[in-house]
């Protein structure tokens, strides 16, 4: 409570000094000279460090015009020249205090900053996994719901597996979700985010392909091991983004083919789907869109790669290229 005063104290002082001064250069007692600057100076570095930014500028002025005056009134002796530059020179003591205030006062600030810019990062990095793994798990759930309300009726042994692919979906996102909110509950220190890596595309690719009708086939190279992580997990966010994609806006797709190449060097991802004509129309009915591959490609740039996607003939592909050299 006192800090929200201290701006007002100071000033309060100041004002007194100013009132005062006066009679002081009048009296002219020797200890004034050097108390009164230096009580002015430690009431404002207080003010300065724990009171209200906007006491911060009329304290100061308030202080060093004391100062001033107070220096000015008791050296009447002095031609009127030295007396002013004298009386500026005796202002220091309130920048002084202006700095010992305010340095430690400004790194409490930067630091708070940069508190709060990795949060925001954090924040970003969870909205980017809800949309990753989340959200291709639910759209999964949407996808064998709709493929067993049709066959309801005509195959109804069709159903059976349909539902228990949708049971898998459904748990998968929930397993997702749990970890998510488990790191929102942590309470000491930043979440740590287990990475996906390259070795868990295979299933990956399997529950899209029992989540669908399309025929989905899954070339990896022989030197994946060597890619380094960090770029193994924006490919394999590529390869959930592009795969979630085809689900969504590319149903009638009856192929798909992920390609996932590269080493130490980098690494080259290539996603295609044989739907490009219905493509743009099942976007456009979509309406939200949402953020998809926008967010993906600032995350494939960030990592220092490239991401295209387009119709290429009768096929759309998805093609990111990351280079090892940005982990």
């Amino acid at each position: 409570m006192l800090r929200a005063h201290l701006g007002w104290i100071a000033m309060a002082a100041d004002a007194v000094v100013l009132g005062a001064s006066p009679a002081a250069g009048m009296a002219r007692p020797s200890y004034l000279a050097a108390v009164v600057p230096g009580v002015l100076a430690l009431l404002l570095a207080l003010a300065v460090r724990w009171g209200p930014r906007r006491h911060i500028g009329p304290a100061t002025a308030l202080a060093a015009a004391a100062m001033a005056l107070l220096l000015w009134t008791m050296a009447g002796e002095l031609a009127p020249l030295q007396r002013a530059i004298a009386s500026l020179i005796w202002t220091a003591p309130a920048a002084f205090a202006l700095v010992v205030g305010g340095y430690p006062r400004l790194t409490a600030h930067q630091r708070s900053v940069e508190v709060e810019r990795a949060r925001q990062e954090q924040r970003l990095h969870w909205a980017r996994d809800l949309h990753d793994f989340v959200a291709h798990d639910i759209s999964g759930i949407v996808a064998q719901a709709q493929a067993a309300r049709f066959v309801a009726a005509s195959r109804p042994e069709a159903a059976g597996p349909a539902l228990e692919r949708i049971e898998a979906a459904g748990l998968a996102a929930l397993a997702t979700m749990d970890r998510m909110v488990g790191m929102l509950h942590e309470p000491v220190g930043p979440a740590v985010r287990p990475l996906p890596t390259l070795d868990d595309l295979p299933g990956l690719v399997d529950r899209f392909r029992g989540a669908g009708d399309a025929e989905v086939r899954l070339v990896q190279g022989p030197d994946l091991a060597a890619v380094p992580r960090d770029v193994a997990a924006v490919a394999y966010r590529v390869v959930v983004e592009a795969l979630t994609n085809v689900r969504r806006h590319a149903a009638t797709a009856r192929r798909v083919d992920v390609s996932v190449t590269g080493g130490a060097s980098g690494v080259e991802i290539r996603v295609r789907n044989d739907a490009a004509a219905r493509a743009p129309a099942l976007r456009r009915r979509a309406g939200s869109g949402g953020r998809g591959l926008a967010g993906l490609r600032e995350q494939v740039v960030a990592a220092g790669g490239a991401l295209s996607a387009g119709p290429d003939g009768r096929d759309w592909e998805v093609v990111a290229v990351i280079p090892g050299a940005a982990a």
